[in-house]
C-alpha cells in the first residue's frame, strides 16, 4: 500500500526541480515549463491551475534531459522516441558510435565540438567573470596574443571589462588551433560564419523574445539553445563530410 501511495504522489514544480537537479544541476523551472509546452510531459492541474507531477512525469523529464545531454537530440526526435516507447513500439536507434566518432574527429584536447554542443544544449552554467590577467593565466596565453585576437574580433571583453567563461573557452580553442599554424586572420571566416548563424537564430526567435508573456520569452531562450545545438551539429557534420570527400579522412 505504501508503494502504491508513493507511486500516486503528486509533486509541485518546485519539488520536481529539486529532484532533477541532483542529476541535472543546470535545469530550471523555465526549462520544465518549456518541455511541457513542447508536449513532452503533461502534468495534472489543480482547480487553481497549479501543476502537479507524478513520479512517472519526473522520470519522463529525466529521460528527456538525458537524451538531450547524452545524444544531443532535438526535442521533436525525443518526443517521437518516447511516444514510440509509450505505445509499446520499438523506438528508432539513438545516435551512438557514429556520433561519438564525429565528435572524436574534432576533439583537440579540450573537446571543442562536444563542449560547444553541451553549451548550446542547455542554459549557460554561471561562472565567475575573469579579469584580463586572470584570462591570460587561465588560457595560458600572452597579452600580445589576446590583443591580436581582439583586433580580429574573435573575442571581446564585456562592458565591465571582464570576460565570461565562454570567452575563456574561445581563447583556449583559438590557442589550440594556433598549434596547427592557424592564425587569427585565418579564423575570421569561422567568426563570420558564427555571426551569421547567430543572426539566423535571432531571426527565428525574435517574435517570441518580444512577447510580453515571460513564459513565452523563456520559450524563446530555450528554442534558441536548441537551434544553436542543431547548428553546431550541422556545421560539424558538413566539415567532416567535406574532409572525407577531399582527403579521405
Amino acid at each position: 500500500m505504501q508503494t502504491q501511495a508513493a507511486g500516486r504522489q503528486l509533486l509541485s514544480i518546485g519539488a520536481v526541480l529539486d529532484v532533477l537537479r541532483a542529476e541535472f544541476p543546470e535545469v530550471t523551472i523555465s526549462k520544465i515549463r518549456f518541455l511541457e509546452a513542447e508536449r513532452l510531459v503533461e502534468p495534472q492541474r489543480t482547480p487553481s491551475g497549479y501543476r502537479k507531477f507524478t513520479v512517472a512525469d519526473v522520470e519522463r523529464l529525466a529521460q528527456v534531459l538525458r537524451l538531450q545531454r547524452d545524444h544531443y537530440l532535438p526535442l521533436r526526435v525525443i518526443r517521437e522516441h518516447l511516444d514510440a516507447m509509450d505505445a509499446g513500439e520499438a523506438p528508432p536507434a539513438l545516435p551512438g558510435a557514429e556520433q561519438a566518432a564525429l565528435e572524436a574527429a574534432f576533439d583537440a584536447g579540450t573537446g571543442p565540438v562536444q563542449a560547444l554542443e553541451a553549451a548550446a544544449a542547455g542554459p549557460a552554467v554561471p561562472g565567475p567573470r575573469l579579469g584580463r590577467a586572470e584570462l591570460l593565466a587561465a588560457a595560458g596565453i600572452a597579452e600580445q596574443q589576446l590583443a591580436d585576437w581582439e583586433s580580429y574580433g574573435l573575442l571581446a571583453p564585456g562592458s565591465d571589462g571582464g570576460f565570461d567563461p565562454e570567452t575563456l573557452q574561445i581563447a583556449r580553442l583559438v590557442s589550440e588551433l594556433g598549434r596547427f599554424g592557424l592564425e587569427p586572420r585565418h579564423l575570421r571566416a569561422v567568426k563570420a560564419a558564427a555571426d551569421r548563424e547567430v543572426g539566423l537564430v535571432e531571426q527565428v526567435v525574435a517574435p517570441l523574445r518580444r512577447h510580453r508573456n515571460p513564459q513565452t520569452r523563456a520559450h524563446a531562450a530555450a528554442m534558441a539553445r536548441e537551434l544553436a545545438t542543431l547548428s553546431v551539429r550541422l556545421h560539424a557534420a558538413l566539415v567532416q563530410a567535406g574532409l572525407r570527400s577531399r582527403i579521405g579522412s
